[in-house]
């Protein structure tokens, strides 16, 4: 079975395709691609895999806009923490879904739907043009700030003055530019999900903000030691694996 991955944040394209293989191991990863110009441009040059798994808002764009500029032939499978009433959508175009986070259970479950209905699969096109609209006129747009809590109060915090999320005890805290610390009640999880791009899982303990790092060094056993720009007592790890995702991401 050939996947191809679209996809453009590293630590979920990379969990993806790491969960995918320990389901499936005889699959392949066709591809991983990180944008709406990335994706188009391997259609028109490369043979379509037999399923796709792709983001909705991608960096350029909305996944949408690939399969209006390329005839798709094979199912898609979109990952996405919008809500429902998008979902309905892809459940009107026979085209599965899998909610950020995702885990292996659920990747085992849309592989199973797959293989079931891989023969009866009709080879006509969806109506993603009807999903591009939708998605255009309501989508819900991340948040820019987030809830934090200090003793009595709550107060709206914006991501960007943030420079760290780290979990301790179960309880997810961040620490902002300007060193004010809170708790808040979201899980890393679903932090990383919120945040996009701008910040890195480092490790599962660590979300790092990309204006947070004043720089990297080598580790024992090819990890990285990341410093901050802040005052930050805890040893930030980026593992051997993640370190070359790291290291595209600081480049960015």
């Amino acid at each position: 079975m050939n996947i191809l991955i679209i996809e453009d944040e590293p630590f979920t394209a990379e969990d993806l395709e790491d969960t995918l293989l320990e389901v499936e191991p005889a699959a392949r990863i066709v591809a991983v691609l990180p944008s709406v110009k990335a994706a188009v441009a391997y259609f028109q040059a490369n043979p379509q895999p037999d399923l796709i798994f792709s983001d909705i808002q991608l960096g350029d764009g909305l996944s949408f806009e690939i399969f209006n500029a390329v005839s798709i032939t094979k199912p898609v499978v979109f990952c996405t923490a919008y809500n429902e009433y998008a979902l309905d959508a892809f459940r009107a175009n026979g085209i599965d879904y899998i909610l950020k986070p995702f885990n292996r259970a659920t990747i085992e479950k849309t592989l199973q739907k797959y293989k079931q209905l891989q023969e009866s699969l009709a080879p006509g096109k969806p109506d993603y043009q009807a999903l591009l609209q939708l998605l255009d006129n309501r989508l819900v747009q991340k948040p820019t700030s987030v809830l934090v809590y200090q003793r009595d109060k709550i107060i709206p915090l914006p991501i960007d003055q943030i420079a760290v999320f780290y979990s301790q005890n179960l309880i997810t805290h961040v620490v902002t530019f300007d060193q004010r610390k809170f708790t808040l009640n979201q899980n890393m999880e679903e932090m990383e999900a919120i945040c996009g791009s701008q910040f890195f899982r480092a490790n599962r303990q660590y979300l790092v903000n990309h204006k947070a790092i004043k720089e990297a060094a080598q580790y024992f056993g090819r990890k990285l030691s990341v410093t901050l720009n802040i005052p930050f007592q805890e040893e930030i790890i980026v593992s051997k694996a993640k370190s070359p995702l790291f290291l595209n991401w600081l480049a960015k």
